[in-house]
């Protein structure tokens, strides 16, 4: 209840403080910048060194980049029927194939399974961080582009060039011989503003003019994100024989709504990010609900 609120909060100030114009009209680029080259990779270096890396960690490493895969190719018939460019194509694979882990899919685990288990989620977090520096990078890239054709050199350079996957890959490699526990609270800190000031982003950015036409495509991302996704995951799960509360937690952040941070991405490539940020905050409502649904779920068949 407590994160639905500061969701709420950080989204309306953003679009109050649009509408007042007391703000300057590209504030949210600069929020970005903070976000992208500071919070986020603050992100890594507070989760990853922390991470026990076991044999049944894999699966949710696995179940991670497949949501993406099967997104991708869901998203591509879905688009070619429907006409639609590349452009929006990246735009829906961008908002539907990752997950918001953290800042919703933390608060819930602890509500339904206990903070316990909140070690099987970072892994499920920092995997799809990882998935959405790499694999989201190069579906933006593509959509960014006029003629949705992209070298692989290029796309490699923007890849190596992305802040949050330097700070994903700094983190694994220097946490293996610094140790970071000094900096502990400094990464807190960083870290601790990357949902509120995404949100606030999202809440600067948010148009409702024209949603109505939007509505097939925002069904169809979040139809993929809140029931697709998660479905695919728990079918590896039963199909592998994963049981237990490694499969609990990974079917379950497979459920959680469309990832803040797709906004800011999709902005920085020039993709849709009107229909991003509806997708986002949509979502995130119908997410809250349908959690329930995955929670009921998991606890019946493992």
């Amino acid at each position: 209840m407590v994160n639905f609120v500061l969701i709420a909060v950080c989204i309306i100030a953003g679009m109050v403080f649009k509408a007042t114009k007391s703000i300057h009209p590209d504030a949210h680029k600069g929020i970005n910048t903070w976000i992208l080259y500071l919070a986020l990779p603050a992100v890594s270096f507070k989760y990853l060194p922390k991470v026990k890396w076991t044999t049944e960690m894999l699966f949710p490493i696995a179940a991670t980049f497949l949501i993406s895969v099967f997104c991708f190719f869901f998203m591509m018939f879905y688009s070619k029927s429907r006409g639609y460019s590349r452009r929006s194509r990246s735009t829906l694979e961008l908002a539907s194939g990752y997950s918001n882990t953290s800042f919703i899919g933390f608060p819930l685990i602890s509500a339904f399974y206990g903070e316990g288990l909140l070690s099987i989620a970072i892994i499920c977090d920092q995997t799809m961080f990882f998935a959405l520096s790499t694999l989201g990078i190069i579906a933006a890239v593509k959509g960014g582009s006029k003629s949705g054709k992209i070298s692989a050199i290029f796309i490699v350079k923007r890849l190596v060039t992305f802040p949050p996957l330097i700070g994903c890959i700094s983190a694994l490699v220097l946490s293996q011989f610094i140790d970071f526990t000094v900096a502990e609270p400094f990464f807190d800190k960083l870290a601790a503003t990357v949902s509120p000031l995404a949100l606030f982003s999202v809440g600067l950015q948010l148009k409702f003019n024209g949603w109505k036409k939007l509505i097939p495509q925002m069904s169809m991302s979040m139809l993929y994100k809140l029931i697709l996704a998660p479905a695919i995951v728990l079918g590896m799960a039963l199909l592998l024989g994963i049981k237990g509360n490694v499969a609990k937690i990974t079917v379950f952040e497979a459920a959680m709504p469309t990832l803040v941070t797709s906004s800011i991405i999709a902005e920085q490539f020039r993709l849709n990010t009107k229909l991003t940020n509806l997708i986002i905050g949509v979502s995130i409502i119908v997410g809250f609900i349908t959690s329930a649904f995955w929670y009921e779920i998991t606890e019946l068949l493992f």
